[in-house]
C-alpha cells in the first residue's frame, strides 16, 4: 500500500461543501518514498457525553436539562465532527487505530463507528468505565481487518490505605500486526487546572506505575519490546513527571518522546490563555525506531493534525486556537479543544 499523505485542507473548499460530506483532497504532501501500512491517531474528544443520565457518574451538566444543554442535535453534530476529523486525518482512508480520551460510554463509540462515515471500515471497540467521577474514559477503536487484539486491560496505581483512586485508568492493549507484536498504552492523566501541583502526586503515581509495567513487558521480550504510548498527559514533554516515565531504569530502557518536535514554530496540541502547549504526546520504545523487520516508525512519522477546519481565531488572544465544542459554558459547535496527534508505521 502506498503511503497515505497528510492532507492540507483549504478552508474555502470546506465551507463550500455540506457539513455531512467528507472534505475533498486539495493537495497532498509526501513524507518519503517508503511504503507504509498503518496510521494511528490519538484524540482528546472534549467531553463527548451520551444523552443518558448515569446515576453513578457526575454527568448532570451534559444532559438536555443540564448546564451545557447537551441534546440530540448537539450530540449528532459532535458525532459528525469527530467522524469527519478521523476520515480527514487518514489521508486515503481513516487510521487503522484511533485512541480517545474524554469518551463517556461505549454507546458513544457505537454511534460513531456505525454512522455513515465509518461504517464500512470494520472498526471494533475497546472501552470500559473508569473510576473517574465524571465518567470520561480512555478507549479506542481499531480496524479488525488490519489489527488483531491479543489482550487488553485497564491499569490503576496502588494507592495509600486512606486513598481511593478517582481518575482515568490507563488502557493497555497488546496487538498483533502482520506477525509482529505492538504494545499500546493509552493515557489521560489528571489535570493541572487546579494548579500545577494540585494533582502532581497522582500523576507521579501513574507515571511510576506505567514505567513499572513497561519494564515488565520489556523484560518478558528480552529487552526488545515494541511499545507505543499515546495520550493526554496534562503536562509537557519537559515536565519532571515525564522524566520519571521516560528515563532509563535499572531493568528497563529509556523511552523516546517523539512529541518534542510538535512545539516547533510555536505550535502545540492545546491552547491555554493564548499559549500553545504540547500535552497530547506520542512516546515509543527504541525498538520501534531501530527495527530492521516487522513494524517500525521514525521521528519524522509523527505530527499534530492541525488543519484549518479544526482551528478558529482565538477570541481572547492573538492567533488561532482549536475550534472547540464549548468555550467555557458557551456552545460553539466545534470539534474539540485539543488537536489530534498522528503516527505512521512501516512494516518490513
Amino acid at each position: 500500500m502506498m503511503q497515505r499523505p497528510f492532507l492540507n485542507i483549504n478552508p474555502a473548499v470546506l465551507l463550500a461543501v455540506s457539513f455531512w460530506v467528507l472534505v475533498p483532497v486539495c493537495s497532498l504532501k509526501s513524507q518519503s518514498a517508503e511504503k507504509t501500512s498503518l496510521r494511528f491517531m490519538f484524540y482528546n474528544a472534549e467531553n463527548f457525553f451520551d444523552l443518558s443520565d448515569d446515576t453513578l457518574k457526575e454527568d448532570n451538566e451534559f444532559l438536555p436539562w443540564g448546564l451545557m444543554r447537551w441534546n440530540n442535535t448537539r450530540f449528532s453534530k459532535k458525532l459528525n465532527s469527530v467522524s469527519k476529523t478521523i476520515i480527514a486525518a487518514g489521508g486515503w482512508e481513516p487510521p487503522e487505530l484511533v485512541a480517545f480520551c474524554e469518551i463517556e460510554s461505549r454507546y458513544v463509540l457505537e454511534r460513531l463507528i456505525y454512522g455513515n462515515g465509518l461504517l464500512k471500515y470494520n472498526y471494533r471497540i475497546i472501552h470500559e468505565d473508569s473510576p473517574d467521577p465524571r465518567g470520561i474514559d480512555a478507549c479506542l477503536i481499531f480496524r479488525a481487518d488490519r489489527i488483531k487484539i491479543i489482550d487488553y486491560s485497564y491499569w490503576i496505581p496502588v494507592m495509600d490505605s486512606n486513598e481511593i483512586f478517582r481518575s482515568r485508568s490507563v488502557l493497555y492493549v497488546k496487538t498483533s500486526i502482520e506477525k509482529d507484536t505492538l504494545h499500546l498504552i493509552v493515557n489521560h492523566w489528571p489535570s493541572r487546572r487546579g494548579g500545577v501541583l494540585s494533582a502532581e502526586g497522582l500523576r507521579k503515581k501513574i507515571a511510576l506505575m506505567v514505567r513499572m509495567k513497561i519494564d515488565s513487558i520489556n523484560l518478558s521480550e528480552n529487552g526488545s519490546a515494541k511499545i507505543l504510548l499515546m495520550g493526554d498527559f496534562n503536562c509537557t514533554p519537559d515536565d519532571k513527571v515525564m522524566e520519571v516515565l521516560i528515563k532509563k531504569t535499572g531493568t528497563g530502557q529509556s523511552l523516546v518522546n517523539l512529541s518534542d518536535s510538535f512545539s516547533e514554530g510555536g505550535n502545540g496540541t492545546y491552547r491555554y490563555q493564548g499559549r500553545w502547549e504540547v500535552i497530547d504526546q506520542i512516546i515509543v520504545s527504541p525498538s520501534l525506531l531501530l527495527a530492521d523487520e516487522g513494524i517500525s516508525t521514525s521521528k519524522k512519522s509523527v505530527r499534530v493534525f492541525c488543519e484549518d477546519f479544526l482551528l478558529m481565531r482565538d477570541p481572547g488572544f492573538p492567533g488561532f486556537t482549536p475550534r472547540s465544542t464549548y468555550r467555557g459554558y458557551r456552545y460553539q459547535g466545534g470539534f474539540s479543544d485539543h488537536l489530534p496527534v498522528l503516527i505512521d508505521f512501516v512494516i518490513r
